[in-house]
């Protein structure tokens, strides 16, 4: 049985119904949130636990990481007991998220061998040993991938989205999917689903259809395991409001930063390879292509990044008063 089918269980759920009974349910969208002029941004080079410790408590909307696997892929790929490296970050990561913050970890679960960096790993350790909760496992599918001739070949990889709290932000409406037309006449005839959130278009569920990149992809920059724009987008803007805070402690390729300048979030980026930092110019070069604004605050690190992020907010306090 699903975990969500147990509905006198889920906490969720009896605040929706109560707040439906009291007539006060109003989900905060984009909407409701004012879109920075310029959003700031911050990638510094470093070890991430130790840049996690710079970090106040309660001060990121999101988290959206694609750690390493423990697959030797790389000197950066090898981990002796990647579960005891692992719960540093994690344990950090549930103290700086916000009450209502989310956290999203790719990973995947096919690995032969045992292998600590498995996300059943990281799941396992999440239940018994933090106070995180994990409200979905997503399916990425994709149909572009190598052949195999020893086993099915792979077409998935999993991501996991855990919230500090029941009472998360989601903002459904930002990531709906448009119905075809035909869809949407035999949607609206159905007396079961709600016509004003139809016309709003359909939940995408959690098995989502998005490419992986390929070697001659628009958007690589040459990081070996670069996610798509489509997919960090998606999670950013279901997971977290204009002007909030998102932070990813593997930055990669930068694609965090780049998705985060493209939807109005201040970012907070590190690794431990200054390779990333060309990785991320190449995703302003590519944005620069397209006629997509790349004007930011670039914040030489994290004290001067929340001091100004303070005066900001409190610049939009006084003028609201």
């Amino acid at each position: 049985m699903a975990i969500h089918n147990k509905s006198h269980y889920n906490h969720a759920l009896m605040s929706l119904n109560k707040m439906r009974k009291d007539n006060t349910l109003k989900h905060k969208t984009a909407a409701d949130f004012t879109r920075p002029e310029k959003i700031m941004l911050c990638l510094d080079i470093m070890d991430c636990c130790g840049f996690l410790k710079t970090l106040p408590d309660n001060s990121v909307q999101l988290i959206c990481i694609d750690p390493p696997y423990n697959l030797d892929l790389a000197g950066w790929d090898i981990y002796d007991n990647y579960i005891e490296w692992a719960k540093k970050w994690l344990d950090e990561a549930y103290r700086v998220l916000s009450k209502n913050g989310n956290m999203v970890i790719f990973g995947g679960i096919q690995f032969r061998d045992l292998k600590s960096g498995d996300l059943i790993d990281i799941i396992h350790h999440v239940r018994q040993n933090t106070k995180f909760k994990l409200v979905n496992t997503i399916i990425w599918h994709y149909k572009n991938g190598m052949s195999a001739h020893r086993y099915f070949a792979n077409r998935h990889e999993e991501v996991i989205w855990l919230a500090k709290s029941d009472d998360y932000y989601f903002d459904l409406d930002a990531v709906r999917e448009p119905y075809t037309e035909e869809k949407l006449k035999a949607a609206l005839k159905d007396k079961r689903l709600n016509p004003e959130n139809t016309m709003k278009g359909k939940n995408p569920t959690n098995v989502w259809e998005i490419n992986r990149l390929n070697g001659n992809s628009k958007e690589r920059t040459g990081h070996p395991t670069q996610k798509p724009v489509e997919i960090i987008k998606r999670f950013v803007k279901a997971l977290s409001y204009p002007g909030s805070v998102v932070l990813d402690f593997f930055a990669g390729s930068g694609t965090t930063g780049r998705v985060c300048i493209l939807e109005g979030r201040h970012c907070l980026m590190c690794d431990n390879d200054k390779s990333s930092i060309g990785y991320f110019n190449k995703h302003l070069e590519f944005m620069q292509k397209l006629g997509q604004n790349t004007d930011y605050n670039c914040i030489d690190n994290v004290e001067e990044f929340f001091a100004k992020l303070e005066g900001e907010q409190q610049g939009e306090r006084e003028t609201a008063i």
